[in-house]
């Protein structure tokens, strides 16, 4: 990977994590145009991009972040108050369904693991699932002006939903926000849900995909890695911007036509 090429995919990542438009299907399709070969430098490369991405989250949110740490951990250290703190503590119920949206993710990556990681291989499949985000994105139009609330059993669906976006060409934040916006939980809540819930399966799979492929090569190229990262983490915070300007205006599905020319075209040329 030359420094060029880790600006590019850089790029590409902060851009699409948070527009609906599949960050890793971008990156798929971008490493099959660069030539780039999978290799264990590329892994933690991926992984690294998503975690500036995820610094993208914490500077976005840094003081939403700080009253949902505080929040939980006031109540937490109380365990005979836990239903009080329930009730009145927006921030603990917010930790609780952030954490209920763990489950399924982390059992789907458990179980399916090698087969996830063996369509990051096969650009043509990657496209087919550009076009399922699109139609995904497309059928929001069918839910006007959702106003609810989430529960943990819609917190659970929105796990479910992420996990599903674990396939490249799924579009996490975009299959998330739509299946909450299913769900008729207000559209901003939504996407600020979604948003806040990839935090620690990033961070989580940073930690332990970096062990991984440190322990598997000695040789790494830390200026490149490093800077793609950094631009994942600059283009992430206007990506962010860019969803929530869209999800504010009910423009969401504009995106979708976005996936389906994409996603044709990989189709037809790949």
């Amino acid at each position: 990977m030359t420094w060029i090429e880790s600006v590019i995919l850089g790029l590409v990542q902060g851009l699409t994590e948070f527009l609906p438009v599949s960050s890793s299907g971008h990156l798929v399709l971008g490493k099959h145009i660069l030539g780039i070969e999978a290799s264990e430098i590329g892994i933690l490369f991926e992984v690294l991009v998503h975690f500036g991405t995820a610094l993208s989250i914490i500077v976005v949110y840094r003081k939403e972040l700080v009253k949902l740490i505080g929040g939980f951990i006031t109540a937490a250290i109380r365990p005979s108050q836990y239903q009080q703190a329930w009730i009145n503590n927006q921030e603990f119920r917010m930790a609780l369904f952030i954490l209920l949206t763990m489950i399924p993710t982390g059992l789907v990556y458990v179980l399916f693991k090698d087969d996830l990681e063996a369509l990051f291989s096969d650009p043509k499949a990657t496209s087919f699932m550009l076009i399922v985000t699109g139609i995904l994105l497309l059928l929001t139009r069918l839910r006007k002006n959702p106003d609810g609330e989430i529960t943990p059993v819609k917190a659970l669906l929105i796990g479910v939903a992420q996990s599903v976006a674990m396939i490249p060409g799924i579009s996490r934040s975009g299959s998330t926000i739509c299946t909450a916006i299913y769900l008729n939980i207000d559209a901003r809540k939504a996407a600020d849900f979604s948003f806040l819930m990839l935090l620690p399966v990033v961070l989580g799979a940073t930690l332990l995909k970096t062990g991984e492929v440190l322990s598997a090569t000695s040789s790494v190229p830390w200026g490149i890695l490093l800077l793609g990262t950094f631009v994942a983490f600059l283009s992430g915070i206007v990506a962010i911007k860019l969803v929530l300007n869209f999800v504010r205006s009910g423009k969401l599905h504009y995106f979708a036509f976005y996936c389906f020319a994409i996603g044709g075209t990989g189709i037809a040329l790949l």
